[in-house]
């Protein structure tokens, strides 16, 4: 896969598939939504082609900038896109690069042998979804430029200098008559910058924001390439052995790196990728992985006496305790299920990846004893908690609190019995409890109080966590089960939300949640099914008209509006200082109420951060703080 291999890249090399018409009249069919996730996912795609251009050995630095006006600009010192003329098309390549759906240097013409941008939808995509877009190409000595508009054309395509230097760059301005809102997010955009860097070491990219008050740059540069990834990811956590365990094969069709690094955690972290694409859901490389790491643990444990070989063995769950890995495989034809390219489907890739992970994991452990002792350690002790959770459950079960049959005491369940109708509100404390079950829809809506703020869980194991009555309660309403048991096809309720006081207690309780339900039933949040709810802040008040306001700023807007001479204004301080008709008519009426879905689209990202806030280190979580103190708006004191 090296670049001398593919130096041939013309306009014969982009292959037309089908037209551009449907992008803009169903958006959300090519990039996922027209709200902040489909905004982001435009500066991906122009990212891809880059990227792209690095896997193929041609480019090594890539600049992203985010402008003061909020168009957004890609810039590489690739080949550059081919300005010749398409000998089917009769247009120059570059224009058929962003005007036709599924045309590129991808679909096997010999542009890239491995690419991640394998559907060609990228530049005409966002084309189609921008206002105006401006394309220049260094190549062939010279500088081109061609403008675009929502699909089409503004310009020829015209030489507009001379050059020595090669690349392209795409500014684009995405359209607001497609987009909710337009203003980009510079740590969404990090995340995901920073895991193309580390998936391609030795290329440089620079994120930049430009717009006034939020001036920025950071630079993201890996030579250890995922090694690092690991480190990064592992950074708050303390480490079992100190060396991470890195191991990269080359083969004519296939290449795979890993690298992994235990942890004292309880939680597993496994990322994989597929061409730089996120394989959110696995795929046969994770497959092939676990197969081989679980064999070559539990053959090394029972030749070094630490498990006899008539005992039962290590599960997956138990070699995979506390494990940080990073798997990335590159394939020339790559083979997704589904629309959303989250799992890789390549049979042959399952063989390839668990004989890798096999030779070198035994050589790995036999050539370092004392890590080795470390790492099986960890796997015997997670084998004793994961039997002491085992009896935990079977306990709980007998006394009936882990049995459907047998619902929380405290649960004023609806009578519907369709989970896609029915809607569960996690409320704080008895009294807002006690307002929620009077305002609430018997039909549709069950309400469960907690009491207090249930345990962080990030600092305990599954046993312990189900000595929690309060997290017994959730488990039992929502009859999905926990961890390992998790079965989401019995979720009682499609619509988990958490309701809790607009204060700093209300929000710690809210993380507290997410941080159990990411960890412990994660399909819940995946498939979203987990929301927030949004009580107001304010109740404004001026003769007989009444106003809700949910925002400081929504409060300065309706007080410049109606004047600020004779109003009442009341701030809540929780919920339970609302009767039950204004907190239906604020927060929980079907028709009214603003719901925010809780969703992952990074997974690393979330460890990362549910690591920082709940884990045991104080320093990281100071400088979280610290960093993020400047972007508070309101805080409850």
């Amino acid at each position: 896969m090296t670049a001398n291999k593919m130096k041939k890249y013309d306009a014969e090399d982009i292959q037309v598939l089908e037209g551009l018409d449907p992008v803009r009249k169903r958006p959300g069919m090519y990039i996922g939504s027209t709200g902040p996730r489909g905004l982001h996912h435009l500066v991906y795609e122009i990212v891809d082609n880059s990227i792209d251009e690095a896997l193929a050995g041609f480019c090594k630095n890539i600049n992203i900038t985010i402008h003061d006006n909020n168009s957004v600009s890609v810039e590489d010192d690739g080949r550059g896109m081919p300005v010749d003329m398409h000998p089917k098309m009769n247009k120059p390549a570059v224009e058929v690069i962003h005007t036709v759906l599924h045309a590129g240097g991808k679909f096997g013409g010999g542009g890239y042998k491995v690419s991640g941008g394998l559907h060609g939808v990228g530049a005409s995509v966002v084309n189609a979804l921008s206002e105006w877009m401006i394309v220049e190409v260094k190549r062939n000595n010279k500088i081109y430029r061609q403008t675009y508009s929502r699909g089409g054309t503004t310009s020829e395509l015209e030489v507009v200098g001379e050059t020595k230097k090669k690349g392209s760059k795409t500014i684009f301005m995405p359209d607001k008559e497609i987009f909710d809102e337009i203003d980009f997010n510079f740590s969404t955009l990090e995340y995901r910058i920073r895991e193309m860097a580390f998936l391609n070491k030795g290329v440089k990219i620079t994120l930049k924001d430009e717009r006034e008050e939020k001036k920025r740059t950071e630079t993201f540069y890996y030579e250890g390439g995922i090694k690092e990834f690991v480190k990064h990811q592992n950074k708050n956590k303390d480490v079992i052995h100190k060396e991470v365990i890195y191991f990269e094969v080359k083969k004519e069709e296939y290449e795979v790196e890993i690298a992994m690094q235990y942890t004292d955690r309880y939680n597993e972290n496994i990322f994989t990728f597929a061409n730089n694409i996120n394989t959110q859901e696995g795929g046969t490389h994770l497959i092939g992985f676990k197969s081989a790491l679980t064999r070559v643990i539990n053959d090394y444990a029972k030749r070094n006496s630490f498990i006899k070989s008539n005992e039962e063995s290590l599960t997956g769950e138990d070699v995979r305790e506390g494990l940080t890995a990073i798997i990335s495989v590159k394939l020339t034809q790559p083979q997704f299920e589904g629309q959303t390219k989250t799992k890789l489907g390549n049979s042959e890739i399952r063989g390839f990846v668990e004989t890798t992970t096999n030779e070198y994991m035994q050589i790995f452990l036999e050539e370092n004893p004392q890590q080795a002792k470390a790492i099986i350690e960890k796997c015997v002790k997670a084998s004793r908690a994961r039997e002491a959770a085992r009896k935990a459950r079977e306990l709980t079960r007998r006394k009936g609190v882990l049995d459907s049959l047998s619902l929380p005491g405290k649960l004023a369940d609806c009578s519907e019995k369709d989970p896609r109708l029915s809607e569960i509100f996690i409320v704080e404390g008895d009294s807002a409890g006690g307002s929620a079950k009077q305002g609430r829809d018997r039909a549709r809506q069950a309400i469960l109080p907690l009491r207090g703020k249930i345990m962080n869980v990030e600092k305990a194991r599954l046993d312990k966590i189900l000595s929690s009555d309060e997290i017994k309660a959730m488990i039992t309403a929502f009859g999905c089960g926990i961890g390992k048991e998790f079965n989401l096809e019995k979720l009682r309720y499609h619509k988990i939300i958490i309701m809790t006081d607009a204060d700093v207690d209300g929000a710690h309780i809210r993380t507290l949640l997410l941080t159990f339900f990411y960890r412990y039933m994660a399909p819940l949040v995946e498939q979203g099914h987990v929301y927030i709810a949004q009580p107001p802040l304010y109740k404004v008040k001026k003769g007989k008209t009444e106003n809700y306001v949910y925002s400081d700023r929504e409060l300065e807007k309706l007080l410049n509006d109606i004047g600020r001479q004779g109003i009442s204004l009341q701030r809540y301080k929780g919920l339970g200082e609302m009767n039950a008709e204004q907190l239906w008519d604020t927060t929980m009426d079907i028709e009214n109420r603003t719901l925010i879905q809780v969703t992952i689209d990074d997974a690393a990202a979330a460890d990362e951060i549910f690591t920082t806030l709940m884990g045991d280190k104080v320093p990281p979580r100071k400088k979280f703080i610290e960093d993020n103190a400047k972007y508070v708006t309101n805080l409850d004191i």
